[in-house]
């Protein structure tokens, strides 16, 4: 025994071990990135072209054609990136404890992007490396066209005479072409910020919340260069009188047709996405999301399966990501109680496994069925996954139909006994890194209170449990009326002791800005709801199980494993035997089609197989869930508000004087949080980024749904 104990290498050498096996990890991971932007840049000259040639005869086979040099360059390396990620993650998960974690945070290397925001019209709140990072994707891009344009002009001349055209009408079909084939550079990355689970974005320190605005950019600029794309062809086939060509659906090479409804459905997409109707009507922006499903599929029909590699990686990742988030929501989540807040504010709490684990600010997607059954709303969790280990909970406000609807349910004096409810997620940074600052300042505006509350209550779990220095919080929360305060009932958890809070130095400072003194009656108090258990309803666990990432590395390897596979015997042993042996040429629309669903047949087969076999594993779990806490005390919530009214000063008829406060914390480091209106964040952003305080560090938490 005593021998086997001596071999065991002690835990700071296992860790260090793993971290030299990380490094090695993010260097190749760094490198094969770096190729793979440096093929897209080179991508338009004539040397690459004539490299991907003699590449793609080489790697050319009776089971893959001539695709798969194209799989081979553009397709393979993210993938490869995409696995080793989730390995990275997962050694990275299992360093520590939540200590580890705050290290961790606290030397990313890219934890320091949004410390100096700037405001640019158009583009709202950027760090100056997301900026730079946009100037270089914009330089590709002009790179991209003037280049290529350059080489399809120089024989502009010669096609015209050949064709039969002035030198003009064969300049407008060049520019065309050279229009879509930038098109292309944005939709290949316009997919990987949208996909929730990704193991690419928290390699570079992002979350998916955080990273809509990418796709939202990106999806600008796409829709942009495709419609002038197929402008450009309309107006050269009209003048030329090559009338159809608009109808002309070829079963070898381009499509038009395909391409014409695919521009189609990406303009009826595109003009929800502006910020007056998707803020306005989000439903119908919500619905109308789903045509970049026949966008997608028409897309493919137009240039064929063989051109589309090139920008099946990100694709491949958000399926992926897709069909997993559908398997989740298929289940229902066993919905414990709710508190309900006069001010038409709910707080639903959900029962959860301790193995189901989460960061604050994390977000969760909810739909219950009974309101919308398409209908999915995002919400921050206001719970600490630490400190609450068998309960999640999110805070929902009225302000909007299915809101309100809600709110009628669970407030009528006799509220429902049971409420179904599905959920995806939840998702959020691998890593926080709030402990790094000397002082928090948290910055909100009505229900933007909610990403706070998880804050503080990972901090009372920090302080209380791990024993850690926590640094002072000062919370300064904008209501409109005096009803709202009541959401401040909810900062601390159920069950939580005075002991616990003595042990948090948290000053709260609330600001009413529509009354201009205090009411004469107390808002009422909060009205618990408890629900009756179903047998259906289980409790929220990991979709696949606490080794999520590597799981999720195993379905994207052998998924894309099995779909090389069945597309070698199909295209070798039915596809070949007819483009070789007969007069005929096997229907590229067809080819396609049986690809795409071998795509989705690969993906569906691994992952359900995963998440069988962790729904079982979690189903085990749930039997031994404790909810001891479930106890209404009365008396413990009232000394918990007693002791936390202590921390709180309300202030009527104003506004915070925003730039006074936060030039007055001389503290060395000081984490500036907001999560707030538009104009709220913008002027927190203006205040940091003026240069007057240096010891100012910003960070905005909103959504941009």
């Amino acid at each position: 025994m005593d021998s086997i104990v001596a071999k065991r290498s002690p835990p700071s050498h296992r860790h260090g071990g793993i971290k030299i096996i990380r490094k090695s990890m993010m260097a190749l991971i760094i490198a094969v990135f770096l190729g793979y932007l440096i093929m897209w840049t080179g991508t338009c000259t004539t040397k690459y072209r004539a490299w991907f040639r003699k590449s793609s005869a080489n790697t050319k086979s009776t089971y893959f054609g001539w695709q798969g040099g194209t799989i081979l360059v553009y397709t393979c390396p993210i993938l490869l990136i995409a696995v080793l990620g989730c390995v990275y993650l997962h050694l990275g998960k299992n360093l520590g404890d939540n200590k580890n974690m705050e290290r961790i945070g606290k030397k990313h290397r890219f934890a320091s992007w949004k410390r100096r925001p700037m405001i640019i019209r158009g583009l709202g709140i950027v760090s100056g490396i997301e900026l730079g990072i946009f100037v270089m994707f914009i330089t590709l891009l002009v790179w991209s066209f003037s280049a290529n344009l350059h080489m399809f002009f120089s024989g502009a001349a010669q096609r015209s005479i050949r064709k039969g055209e002035k030198l003009w009408e064969t300049k407008l079909d060049r520019i065309g072409l050279v229009l879509g084939l930038v098109g292309n550079i944005c939709l290949a990355f316009l997919f990987f910020p949208v996909t929730r689970g990704s193991s690419l974005l928290p390699l570079f320190g992002l979350n998916s919340e955080a990273s809509i605005k990418y796709h939202i950019w990106l999806g600008h600029i796409t829709m942009l260069l495709f419609t002038a794309h197929g402008a450009s062809y309309i107006i050269y086939w009209v003048v030329t009188h090559r009338f159809s060509e608009l109808v002309n659906w070829n079963a070898v090479g381009v499509s038009n047709v395909a391409g014409e409804l695919s521009l189609l459905f990406g303009l009826l997409l595109w003009a929800t996405t502006f910020p007056r109707i998707r803020r306005n009507m989000f439903e119908l922006f919500f619905y109308t999301h789903y045509l970049y499903i026949l966008f997608m599929l028409f897309y493919i029909f137009h240039l064929g399966i063989s051109y589309s590699y090139t920008i099946l990686p990100g694709f491949y990742l958000f399926g992926v990501d897709r069909y997993l988030r559908f398997l989740q929501s298929r289940q229902r989540v066993h919905l414990i109680s709710a508190r309900v807040l006069s001010c038409e504010t709910v707080e639903l709490n959900f029962s959860k496994t301790q193995a189901q684990c989460y960061t604050p600010t994390s977000i969760i997607f909810i739909n219950v069925p009974t309101i919308s059954k398409l209908q999915w709303h995002p919400y921050t969790i206001s719970s600490s996954s630490n400190l609450e280990p068998n309960k999640l909970s999110v805070i929902i406000k009225t302000e909007g139909s299915w809101t309100k609807k809600l709110y009628d349910m669970l407030s009528s004096p006799s509220p429902v006994d049971h409420l179904t409810v599905s959920v995806e997620g939840p998702y959020g940074p691998v890593s926080t890194h709030y402990l790094r600052h000397d002082k928090l300042v948290m910055v909100s505006g009505g229900s933007g209170i909610a990403p706070f509350i998880s804050i503080i209550r990972e901090l009372i779990y920090t302080s209380t449990t791990l024993k850690s220095k926590t640094p002072p919080i000062l919370l300064i929360s904008a209501f409109k009326n005096s009803s709202d305060l009541t959401i401040l009932d909810l900062l601390l958890p159920i069950p939580c002791t005075p002991h616990q809070l003595s042990n948090l130095e948290l000053q709260v400072e609330a600001y009413v800005t529509r009354e201009k003194e205090p009411p004469l009656e107390k808002p009422k108090n909060l009205r618990t709801i408890w629900f009756k258990p179903n047998p259906s309803d289980a409790p929220l666990s990991p979709t696949l199980g606490p080794h999520a990432w590597l799981w999720l590395g195993a379905i994207i390897s052998s998924s894309f494993v099995i779909f090389l596979l069945l597309m070698g015997i199909l295209t070798r042993y039915y596809i070949y035997p007819i483009d070789h042996n007969t007069n005929e040429i096997y229907s590229h629309t067809t080819q396609s089609t049986l690809y795409m669903l071998l795509i989705s047949v690969s993906i569906a087969m691994t992952a359900s197989a995963a998440f069988l076999w962790n729904k079982k594993q979690n189903a085990m779990e749930a039997k031994q869930i404790n909810e001891s806490w479930l106890i209404d005390d009365g008396e413990l919530e009232s000394l918990l508000h007693q002791s936390l009214d202590k921390s709180i000063k309300v202030h009527y008829g104003g506004r915070p004087g925003l730039k006074r406060i936060l030039f007055e914390c001389k503290e060395p480091s000081v984490g500036v949080l907001v999560c707030g209106p538009k104009k709220m964040r913008h002027e927190v952003a203006a205040i940091c980024s003026s240069g007057l305080a240096q010891n100012l560090h910003f960070e905005s938490i909103s959504f941009s749904w």
